[in-house]
């Protein structure tokens, strides 16, 4: 299998292979490599997080020696980890999506297509720049209080590194967003 490099070809047998056409761009390049970094942190904590529950769940069930706080961890986690791997899912145009009717389009209009993924891309914009909007005074309030969560005196992590992943992830993905519909746009003018 060949890497794409001209953006080409998405939803080819050479998915796997598909090298995105922020690639090309130096912006973009930049954009790609802090997703692809933070998607890579993102990776590496869904396997540690898997290790956790499992040691937790053969302390507790074979040696009677509970691991505390997993589901803390846990629950903290899978916002985290989603993200710090959505800049990289948007990028790569593999964020969930309605494929069957995207192909359909593709196939009667692909200038319908780019429209339409233009629009999804300024909404995706909107909305995580809503959230970082939202969540940034969340973060600077955990910091300043110094707020942590758990039990004091058993378990207690801060909260601040969880916020800052949201607000620093929710940036990233609207960044990503803005890209992506830059993207698009180019190629409606190409079709015109």
């Amino acid at each position: 299998m060949s890497a794409n490099t001209t953006g080409e070809g998405a939803g080819t047998p050479d998915e796997d292979a598909y090298v995105p056409p922020f690639s090309e761009a130096p912006v973009g390049a930049i954009l790609g490599g802090l997703a692809a970094i933070l998607s890579s942190i993102g990776t590496a904590w869904i396997g540690a997080l898997m290790l956790l529950i499992i040691a937790d769940v053969v302390g507790r069930n074979f040696l009677d020696a509970p691991i505390t706080g997993v589901s803390e961890i846990a629950a903290r986690s899978v916002v985290a980890i989603v993200f710090l791997q959505v800049a990289a899912a948007i990028l790569q145009r593999r964020l969930t999506r309605a494929d069957f009717v995207l192909r359909r389009l593709e196939g009667a209009s692909p200038r319908t297509l780019a429209l339409f993924e233009t629009v999804f891309a300024l909404a995706g914009a909107v909305i995580f720049a809503l959230v970082l909007w939202a969540s940034y005074p969340k973060l600077a309030d955990a910091w300043r209080t110094a707020e942590f969560f758990g039990v004091q005196g058993v378990f207690t992590i801060p909260t601040w590194p969880f916020r800052l992943i949201t607000v620093v992830g929710s940036g990233l993905a609207a960044l990503a967003a803005l890209y992506v519909a830059n993207d698009e746009i180019r190629k409606l003018r190409r079709a015109s």
